[in-house]
């Protein structure tokens, strides 16, 4: 069994939560990102199993404003997944002493995912399952359904098990989402600079995006790209279908480990 760690380390000066899975010598070191409202809690065993599968080393964490990080204290701008890949994130990896990590990313993680790695840092390989590269009606749609749930059901409540502030966890993501702003987003500029081995996971039901997502990042990256479209898949592969999704990802790993 590998040994699991949590602590938190001080990140630009914010307190972030992390967990930390040991592996084998000279295996690369797994990153898992998670999505838009998600947290080191919110993975469940999924990083355990990978590692295990992988004989990889691992390090899940929960950005500032999720998870029991330190809660957000201001709006996040149009580029708060820039700001993540190319500040918060080097600086965690640089803390941790992890240099050329295999990034595993759900959502506004494989966005990140995506954007460390056309940075020009070297990187093993980007895992990327339900990304955005652009932003799409069917993405803003669900998000605005997001926020009738969050305040008509117990989807606060929910939350709640998984943040120190659920509510400012919950309106810093969905506000920046359905800004009007927000609509040019694109990462699409960082694709061609990525030369390292891709797999994009999508589900073919995924009410937060399509397939054109996916297109985009296998036309565009400089790299080896795979993709694995799931049936009867939403918006999180990594729950829905979780054996086909480990799978593919134990076996992406161990070729590029």
């Amino acid at each position: 069994m590998h040994r699991h760690e949590h602590a938190f380390v001080q990140v630009g000066g914010r307190r972030i939560e992390v967990r930390t899975i040991a592996g084998e010598p000279g295996r690369p070191t797994l990153v898992f990102l998670h999505e838009g409202l998600g947290s080191v809690a919110m993975w469940r065993g999924f990083p355990a199993r990978v590692a295990e599968e992988t004989g990889c080393a691992a390090v899940v964490y929960s950005r500032y404003g999720y998870g029991a990080s330190e809660p957000l204290a201001e709006p996040f701008g149009v580029d708060y997944m820039h700001r993540e890949a190319l500040e918060s994130l080097p600086a965690l990896l640089a803390t941790l002493g992890v240099e050329r990590p295999l990034l595993v990313g759900h959502s506004d993680g494989a966005s990140i995912a995506l954007l460390y790695a056309g940075s020009g840092r070297p990187v093993r390989g980007v895992v990327a399952m339900a990304p955005h590269v652009f932003v799409e009606e069917v993405s803003v749609r669900s998000i605005a359904a997001a926020k009738v749930a969050f305040e008509t059901t117990d989807l606060a409540a929910k939350l709640g098990r998984y943040h120190a502030d659920a509510r400012r966890t919950f309106y810093g993501w969905n506000d920046i989402w359905l800004h009007p702003d927000f609509r040019r987003w694109n990462i699409e500029a960082c694709l061609g600079a990525i030369g390292c081995p891709v797999l994009v996971i999508q589900g073919a039901d995924d009410e937060y995006g399509t397939m054109a997502q996916v297109d985009a990042i296998a036309a565009q990256v400089a790299g080896p790209c795979e993709v694995l479209r799931l049936e009867n898949c939403r918006h999180s592969p990594h729950r829905e279908q979780h054996e086909r999704t480990l799978a593919a990802i134990a076996d992406f790993v161990r070729r590029h480990a």
